[in-house]
């Protein structure tokens, strides 16, 4: 067998390799955790690699996604990101007109995000071999104290909280790699959340699990997130926002928008108790304006996933087999 695109995409194929080949080579008690970071010796300690195309979308530019993306991953495992890595794989020919642009976007998101990058590495490629730009990133973050993020710690009963409108920057990815036009208002979510974030632990810490929503979207996290607690979720449609530009523009191609990729977007698992101030808080800043409490844990099905529609009806929501979008970040 040959990898294939849809490996990479966050769904069933990625789970497939990293269990069948991946863990098995290099398998170790802090990787099978398989969280957005690792946590060792009161740190937390990530890295991502970008291949978005095209490099600049309406939201942001690869250099942007890149700081964003691994600020989040750190934030939403219970840490303060700090420093981040910054490797450039360039291809020959690349206008340095445009290296100056991106490298200045991650100058102000490193700067809104309060992270400093601290090293990296630059590499030249052959023409045709790096669609102008590739980034890696690494990151290390200071674990909060008296914050545990695990999904050991959902129960039944807890309250599932989204931070926004999903597919937003699958939408604007897809429409500007093909020519398509999307209201000016729709545009890639792509924003560093780790001071919202830092605001809803302290106005609870007791949190139990947070996911930032990015390859294979809401149906691959939930998915996640329920096989690795045992238990079993159950989603509201009626209650997960979606721009209604969004919806038609997922209906128009057939795309389902619980499957789409985010990057300014996280799913949190709450204490009952304290869903209605964590949402409070949410709603207070900019990057979660439009937070909603779109479901709950519960017993049964035990590691499934199920979206009870406007009728009344329960389906289940399987992760996604592949990538609906390929290079979505």
């Amino acid at each position: 067998m040959k990898i294939e695109i849809g490996h990479g995409g966050g769904g069933k194929m990625s789970a497939e390799l990293l269990s069948g080949i991946i863990l098995p080579a290099l398998n170790n008690d802090t990787l099978r955790q398989l969280g957005d970071a690792a946590t060792v010796g009161g740190l937390a300690f990530t890295t991502d690699s970008y291949v978005v195309r095209p490099l600049f979308f309406p939201g942001g530019d690869i250099g942007k996604l890149a700081v964003c993306g691994t600020v989040n991953d750190l934030a939403v495992s219970g840490a303060k990101p700090k420093y981040l890595s910054l490797a450039l794989i360039i291809e020959e020919g690349f206008e340095q007109s445009e290296l100056k642009k991106i490298l200045n976007s991650v100058a102000t998101a490193a700067r809104a995000a309060g992270v400093e990058i601290v090293t990296g590495d630059t590499k030249v490629v052959g023409r045709g071999q790096a669609d102008g730009m590739y980034i890696n990133t690494a990151g290390i973050g200071e674990l909060i104290k008296g914050v545990e993020i695990s999904a050991k710690k959902i129960c039944a009963g807890m309250k599932i909280i989204i931070s926004g409108t999903l597919g937003d920057h699958s939408a604007t990815i897809l429409a500007r790699r093909h020519g398509l036009e999307l209201p000016e208002g729709i545009k890639s979510d792509c924003a560093p959340l780790n001071k919202m974030i830092a605001e809803m632990l302290r106005a609870e810490p007791g949190i139990a699990m947070m996911r930032d929503v990015t390859r294979g979207g809401l149906a691959s996290v939930l998915n996640e997130l329920a096989q690795a607690s045992g238990l079993g979720i159950l989603i509201e449609e009626e209650k997960i926002p979606v721009r209604r530009e969004v919806r038609a523009f997922c209906d128009i191609l057939g795309f389902d928008p619980l499957e789409l990729a985010n990057e300014g977007k996280i799913v949190a698992i709450v204490p009952e108790r304290s869903a209605e101030k964590i949402l409070t808080v949410l709603r207070g800043n900019i990057y979660g304006a439009e937070a909603a409490l779109i479901g709950e844990v519960v017993e049964k099905p035990k590691g499934k996933v199920g979206l009870r529609t406007p009728i009344g009806a329960i389906r289940i929501v399987d992760m996604p087999a592949g990538e609906l979008v390929p290079r979505i970040c």
